[in-house]
């Protein structure tokens, strides 16, 4: 199978997987705070990935300044983001999370294009656009219903958590093809783990078990094996192949597939507004692949 359509499934997969990721994150904010939560759904994946970092350790030593870039970008993606992420369920409703999450391949596509690892072009614009509105049409309406001044400090953090994903996006691929994105999915993890742990140590998270209802324990599961290694695996690989806009446009799909679980296991309504955004995202993703002639070098692979 082409190795394209390959990535383009494994990043519709993971985004899917992804949507399923927010409804059990919805679950586990409501019984701890989003530091722990990013420690135990990463210390589980991490865990799972660790057979794998041993086969796959690179023969050839890893530079210092490789070290460096690993540990940032698993800071950025497996620290930060999902803290960002967790966090600001905890100020604004998941409406307005949605919306604020769609900004990724938005911010992605301008970082890409501003650094030189994409080309900006009218077709790509087009896509994040139509992704970004099928969002808006969503949950455009319900974000707007919001009480108070907290909601902004919820839409902050996740508009900085957006951000680190996109910087992530941009700036790995050079250091996914020297290593591969299976072995730099485990080892990011690591670095993620890594990075909150002086804050759980300090709250104490590391010396007590959990006290998760049973709904908590299973959601927890889900996190850190298919919502966790599996899914940015999927991801990361995807990433590899692809350029950024083209990967992280299947974000879009996250809440939108979130909706759809709803539909289809609290049997909720089919509505003519869900529908729409999906076609929306839909089409934003198909405008992204659109076959292009000659695609530019560092659109295919990235600079170092």
């Amino acid at each position: 199978m082409n190795k394209a359509l390959m990535a383009n499934a494994a990043a519709a997969m993971a985004a899917m997987s992804a949507g399923a990721s927010v409804v059990a994150t919805r679950i586990l904010v409501a019984e701890t705070d989003p530091v722990s939560l990013v420690f135990y759904r990463y210390v589980i994946a991490s865990v799972c990935m660790a057979p794998v970092l041993v086969a796959l350790w690179p023969r050839d030593r890893i530079s210092s300044r490789d070290w460096i870039k690993i540990a940032v970008f698993g800071a950025l993606f497996f620290g930060f983001f999902p803290w960002a992420f967790n966090a600001a369920l905890q100020y604004t409703t998941a409406a307005r999370g949605a919306v604020g999450l769609a900004t990724v391949p938005i911010q992605t596509l301008i970082i890409a294009a501003v650094f030189g690892r994409e080309t900006l072009t009218g077709s790509k614009l087009l896509s994040v656009a139509l992704a970004f509105a099928g969002i808006a049409v969503v949950f455009g309406p319900e974000a707007l219903k919001v009480e108070g001044s907290d909601y902004l400090i919820g839409d902050g953090l996740m508009l900085l958590g957006a951000f680190s994903a996109a910087l992530y996006s941009a700036f790995s691929r050079p250091v996914l093809g020297r290593y591969g994105p299976v072995f730099m999915t485990g080892i990011t993890m690591v670095f993620g783990v890594l990075s909150v742990s002086p804050l759980v140590a300090v709250g104490g998270t590391m010396t007590t078990v959990p006290d998760f209802t049973s709904d908590g324990w299973i959601a927890l599961i889900f996190l850190g094996t298919l919502g966790g290694a599996v899914q940015f695996t999927l991801f990361t690989w995807a990433l590899r192949w692809l350029p950024p806009s083209r990967v992280v446009i299947y974000i879009a799909l996250n809440p939108i597939s979130a909706m759809l679980l709803a539909v289809v296991i609290l049997g909720e309504p089919v509505t003519v507004i869900l529908l729409t955004g999906l076609a929306l995202v839909i089409s934003g993703i198909l405008v992204a692949n659109l076959r292009r002639t000659a695609a530019p070098a560092h659109d295919r692979a990235g600079a170092d």
